[in-house]
């Protein structure tokens, strides 16, 4: 076992300072919710029109990324039995190989929180201006998309009472008109819609990489019951049940949504659809209200997601820096949410949005997408390698080993996967990423050498 420094504190969520009327641990319904909402937010509404110029190919690969999402779900709901804290991968990879590692993991998984946020406000803004017409100007597009980031910031701060409570009604009011589509859609499915299976002229493993690594964002969100343990009863039992249940209900809708937008849009007009599942109910229908209602749900279910990811980016943070590898600043919690982690993502989400509207980026949604798939694939690596590394070290107390062939033959087939994510995700994401990393690692020199002082420092005290 790798000396991982700092021996973990206490979650103080389970104080009184971190409970409260405004703090509530979540449930299973809650945890199922806070799961398939952060999995089904912005990307199963613009994703379709994302991997359209692959070709009907992308069918594909939504089927290997359903399949490796399920091994890691599962991966993850082992993990959680045997470390039930909040942190998620964090946790997972600093008890296998040391605070370096945990860093990393947090740190990647940070990165991808608020630049994932930041891509759902923009995909938010292409169905409100379903409703409310922008006119095409970048600058109200832009403060839509602030004030989309804003609103959920602010139900974070209110307390993990009304997370929880948001999160189960955005998860409900998303699922009708999304199983309106996925199911309604199949009774007017057109084949002559789907356009070529292989469209973008490259090889079909090469289309199959490419799709898959834009699609990786849509399923962004399987560990959210891992990475809020902390905050859900019973977490050794629910957090694997949540996941397992979350991810399975959210394949169900992605695969069926997919294949009826692609059957009820013609091609050439999905390459270019700013939302194309509300292009999909109007040909259903015919006329433009039933656009209109799946734009609203769409809202809805993105306002949804951000509720969930704003927790999430704040909750990583928070678990390392009660460790001493982020800073303290970053433990502060109040009605059972880390207010301050809430708060720096949001401005850094913000900045992000800022940037890209006003730089005139073409492709905004891609851009930020490509770059959340390589550093989501970090800590899920790390993740599954820690479960590889429990499995094989003879550490008995943290694997079930009766179950050894099975739980390890799963964690190798997540990791396969994140590896085959990385090489999907192109050179300029991983350029991109390579530089969020390193940019991490001065970040942990530094925090690494205060700690080491502070050590010295007590050492000199107590002699």
């Amino acid at each position: 076992m790798h000396d991982t420094g700092t021996a973990p504190q206490p979650d103080p969520a389970d104080t009184a300072d971190g409970q409260g009327k405004h703090a509530r641990r979540f449930g299973l319904p809650a945890a199922t919710a806070l799961v398939m909402g952060n999995i089904i937010g912005g990307g199963i509404f613009l994703l379709p029109a994302s991997v359209a110029p692959f070709g009907t190919i992308s069918l594909v690969a939504f089927g290997v990324l359903t399949l490796g999402a399920i091994c890691l779900a599962l991966v993850f709901g082992k993990l959680a039995q045997q470390h039930p804290r909040t942190g998620g991968p964090y946790v997972y990879a600093r008890a296998a190989f040391g605070d370096f590692a945990g860093f990393l993991a947090a740190w990647s998984y940070w990165i991808t929180a608020w630049v994932s946020n930041a891509a759902l406000a923009v995909a938010a803004v292409g169905y409100l201006d379903v409703l409310v017409p922008l006119g095409d100007s970048r600058y109200a597009m832009m403060l839509a998309a602030l004030v989309i980031q804003w609103l959920p910031a602010a139900a974070n701060l209110a307390g993990t009472r009304y997370v929880g409570a948001v999160q189960v009604v955005a998860t409900v009011l998303k699922f009708a008109p999304l199983l309106l589509v996925a199911l309604g859609g199949l009774f007017t499915f057109e084949a002559d819609n789907m356009g070529p299976f292989q469209a973008s002229g490259s090889g079909a493993v090469g289309a199959i990489s490419a799709s898959a690594a834009i699609l990786l964002f849509s399923y962004l969100g399987v560990e959210s019951a891992a990475v809020s343990a902390g905050e859900v009863r019973d977490p050794r039992r629910n957090v694997g049940r949540a996941t397992i249940l979350g991810t399975l209900g959210a394949a169900f809708v992605y695969l069926l949504g997919t294949l009826s937008v692609f059957g009820n849009v013609p091609h050439d007009r999905l390459v270019d659809s700013g939302a194309p599942f509300s292009d999909a109910v109007n040909h259903m229908f015919g006329g433009t209200w039933g656009g209109t209602v799946v734009a609203c749900a769409a809202v809805i279910s993105i306002l949804g997601a951000l509720n969930g990811w704003t927790l999430l980016s704040a909750q990583t943070p928070y678990a390392a820096a009660r460790d001493g590898l982020f800073p303290a600043v970053f433990a502060t919690k109040r009605r059972g949410v880390p207010t301050v982690g809430v708060l720096v993502t949001v401005v850094l989400a913000s900045l992000l949005t800022v940037y890209n509207y006003t730089a005139g980026s073409h492709g905004v949604f891609e851009i930020l997408v490509l770059v959340t798939t390589f550093t989501a694939t970090v800590p899920y690596l790390l993740a599954t390698a820690a479960q590889l590394y429990f499995l094989f070290s003879g550490q008995s107390a943290r694997v079930d080993r009766g179950r050894l062939v099975r739980d390890g033959v799963l964690a190798a087939l997540a990791a396969a996967f994140s590896m085959w994510l990385v090489a999907g995700s192109g050179y300029a994401a991983v350029y991109q990423g390579v530089l969020f990393l390193f940019t991490g690692v001065l970040v942990y020199a530094c925090m690494a050498a205060h700690k080491k002082r502070a050590a010295l420092r007590e050492q000199h005290a107590t002699r």
